[in-house]
């Protein structure tokens, strides 16, 4: 006999088998012993759930000669045939492949002749949802009153096309996604009904990656045996097979985006693509890595909503410590946005890298991630010492503008004296070359902005919403890299250019000195030969 595949060597024979599924075998199987069996069943759930299984166990249990508790015997005639496939009282029909009203009228017709031998006749429609609006109406009134030897069995994954008309005429039962836990007991028990060695870990990762699906699972696994033919499988080869990633490159990219550490992620992004795996796989993983440190943190040890080993749950507690929680909900929410781009992308890999290089170098925008991450970026500098990464000042001279406090045995810095309104009209009129301290981006928008002196104060002139947004965010840097250079401590405001004019008149009116013209003024004072900006 040639081979059959593992999902469907394993296929549940009775009610007891069905994974994951109580509420429907519990409910079925007394709908049996009682003998109120409906006409019409509508099965609905994700891909692997054991939709068709629990149809035809049904089936044989419906029609066996010696049922016992409501379930089937598997020993007589009759359900070794519908197991086999060869009982012409049970019909199943691939709706996909068969949607058409002719195809619906051929059942309509055939439903008028009794079973040969058993109980019922009964149809099971797989992919229903498939059906042409014309087969659906076809199989209205026969669904609604079929006679009274026949049952209508319909499984679908996609339960929102079903019309209501087809919908209320039948019992609907929802099967859930299979837990991980669930799928990871039963392939342990296949396992070791098969005499293969399969490491937890191992066994954890495929149950992870099935999403629920116990034939996913199957499919897996009897890859892997397959791969690897008479050796152990292990979790380094169950991930060759899958296309997936080692676990510590999940903690490896995590550590990089929240430390803004751009060049990391494009080693590790190039280290996967060189070994061959899918990126939109490892998008998929490391959305489920956030998650998974999230829940670890929220979760007690003993939850089944952890999923995972307590090894690896303790993996992802010490990975929570240290990496911010609001973080990874915005890594959570970037990414996932990102899965829905990368699925029409023609160059997957280029997305991704962007995306990772967006995180570790937040641009202007109102992104309020973005934000978070340039404040965290701050928070870091202020805890490691590092205030300014512009400017390099050497130790003793550091150590020379400091004062020594004996409570703390530290040197603290020395409090600078405020700008005094020449130092403002000085910073004016060098304001082109202050601006070199600053990167490209910002000092483009530094350029373009207007620096005034109003009422002794030092006010920054915006003619545009971008450009107020942009010079408010940097107006800390701004001043300390003023303080560093002038050794003051300057007050600035960041002023809009419309809001400016009103202060203006406002100043005017009250007779004291209005804003005069700052060139002409300090060009008689410290010099004429200045280039303005304009």
């Amino acid at each position: 006999m040639s081979y059959l595949a593992l999902y469907r060597k394993m296929r549940p024979k009775n009610f007891d088998q069905l994974v994951g599924q109580e509420h429907i075998v519990k409910t079925l199987r007394n709908q049996i012993k009682s003998d109120r069996i409906s006409h019409a069943y509508l099965f609905c759930g994700t891909r692997g759930t054991g939709k068709t299984s629990a149809a035809k166990i049904f089936a044989k249990a419906v029609n066996c000669f010696e049922p016992d508790d409501g379930q089937p015997c598997g020993k007589c005639d009759l359900c070794q045939r519908i197991d086999n496939g060869s009982d012409m009282n049970v019909i199943e029909i691939d709706a996909a492949s068969n949607n058409s009203v002719d195809n619906i009228r051929d059942i309509r017709d055939e439903v008028k002749y009794p079973p040969a031998e058993g109980k019922f006749k009964v149809y099971i429609i797989d992919e229903v949802h498939m059906l042409s609006s014309g087969a659906f109406n076809a199989l209205l009134k026969t669904l609604e009153e079929p006679p009274a030897h026949v049952i209508f069995i319909l499984a679908t994954t996609d339960p929102q096309k079903i019309p209501a008309t087809i919908h209320s005429r039948c019992q609907r039962f929802d099967f859930k996604r299979i837990s991980v836990l669930q799928i990871c007991d039963t392939l342990k028990k296949y396992m070791k009904n098969e005499n293969i060695s399969v490491a937890d870990d191992a066994i954890g990762y495929i149950a992870g990656v099935a999403d629920g699906s116990m034939r996913d699972a199957l499919s897996i696994i009897d890859q892997c045996i397959a791969f690897y033919f008479g050796e152990a499988i292990t979790l380094d080869k169950v991930i060759e097979v899958c296309g997936g990633v080692d676990l510590s490159v999940f903690f490896d990219m995590t550590n990089a985006l929240f430390e803004q550490n751009g060049e990391k992620c494009m080693e590790i992004i190039e280290n996967i693509v060189a070994n061959g795996r899918d990126v939109t796989q490892f998008v998929n993983d490391l959305i489920t890595h956030f998650r998974n440190v999230i829940v670890s943190l929220a979760v007690s040890d003993n939850s089944t909503a952890l999923g995972f080993s307590e090894e690896n749950a303790q993996k992802y507690r010490e990975e929570g410590v240290k990496v911010d929680k609001s973080f990874l909900l915005g890594l959570i929410n970037d990414f996932s946005a990102l899965q829905g781009r990368i699925k029409y992308s023609s160059n997957p890999r280029v997305v991704f890298e962007v995306e990772c290089i967006k995180i570790c170098n937040p641009v202007g925008g109102e992104n309020i991630e973005q934000l978070k991450a340039e404040i965290r970026s701050i928070q870091k500098k202020i805890e490691q010492g590092v205030f300014s990464p512009r400017v390099s000042v050497e130790t003793e001279k550091s150590r020379s503008d400091k004062i020594f406090d004996g409570s703390s045995a530290e040197f603290v810095p020395k409090p600078k004296p405020k700008a005094i309104p020449e130092d403002i009209k000085t910073v004016l009129g060098q304001w082109r070359s202050f601006t070199e301290v600053f990167k490209i981006a910002d000092r483009t928008f530094l350029l373009k902005v207007k620096p005034k002196f109003l009422e002794d104060k030092f006010y920054i002139v915006c003619s545009a919403k971008a450009q107020f947004d942009r010079v408010s965010r940097i107006k800390t840097d701004i001043e300390e890299q003023l303080s560093i250079k002038y050794g003051k401590t300057f007050n600035i405001f960041v002023i809009m250019e419309k809001d400016f004019d009103i202060k203006c008149g406002e100043f005017d009116m009250t007779g004291v000195q209005m804003d005069f013209d700052i060139e002409d003024e300090i060009n008689s004072k410290i010099g004429a030969d200045i280039i303005w900006d304009d």
